[in-house]
């Protein structure tokens, strides 16, 4: 049986959702402009990691309102996320000591 804290957690991870949609337009646009300048390598990893975070938010959701619960996607999709990230600063910093051009 779900309880009323279950219920408020599982709207606020739906807001976010919401909220990470339009963060992710924000990132569509970026992605475009990241593709023009050579010193916004980085921000597709930056981006990708984005999309996954709304993966891992979805997920939360059904977790929270007991339609899908897997404990395997929500520490495998963190894992990948913190990839794209560990990716995404070292691409930044061989960028900065100019090994990209």
């Amino acid at each position: 049986m779900l309880s009323m804290y279950d219920y408020a957690l599982g709207t606020a991870q739906i807001a976010s959702v919401f909220l990470m949609i339009v963060a992710g337009i924000i990132a569509l646009t970026m992605f475009h402009i990241s593709h023009k300048q050579a010193d916004l390598k980085a921000w597709k990893w930056i981006i990708i990691a984005l999309v996954l975070f709304a993966i891992e938010e979805i997920l939360g959701a059904l977790k929270s309102f007991g339609i899908f619960s897997t404990p395997y996607l929500t520490h495998i999709v963190p894992s990948f996320i913190l990839l794209c990230i560990i990716a995404a600063l070292t691409i930044q910093i061989q960028i900065n000591k100019g090994w990209f051009k």
